[in-house]
């Protein structure tokens, strides 16, 4: 079983920052990649980042420069640092890990970002 939980979310004025945490049970390094995908109401789901298990990552367009993926391995967690935050980033937050082929979600973590 995969449990992972999100924290770090909240209310944030545009222009700041905010650092998304994801704690797994157990190791991250059986985890072929972790990333964070975020859903707006009315809008699609969006992968927002990825890491790999190799610590290859990738990022969406419209955050790449101002998000940054990161992972302790030591710590089972991974990380997203959200920097230059608009109101166009307000969503919910959901932390995904991918092992043998099947995606485990977390419960999710709402950031609001107000200008």
């Amino acid at each position: 079983q995969v449990q992972l939980v999100e924290s770090g979310g909240g209310l944030v004025q545009a222009g700041g920052s905010l650092r998304l945490s994801c704690a797994a049970s157990g190791s991250i390094f059986r985890f072929r990649s972790l990333g964070w995908y975020r859903r707006t109401p009315g809008k699609q789901r969006e992968s927002v980042a990825a890491i790999t298990s190799g610590g290859s990552t990738n990022y969406a367009g419209s955050v790449k420069g101002r998000f940054t993926i990161s992972r302790d391995n030591a710590k089972n967690t991974v990380y997203l640092q959200m920097n230059s935050l608009t109101p166009e980033d307000t969503a919910a937050y959901y932390c995904t890990a991918v092992l043998d082929y099947r995606t485990y979600w977390g419960q999710g973590t709402q950031v609001t970002v107000f200008s």
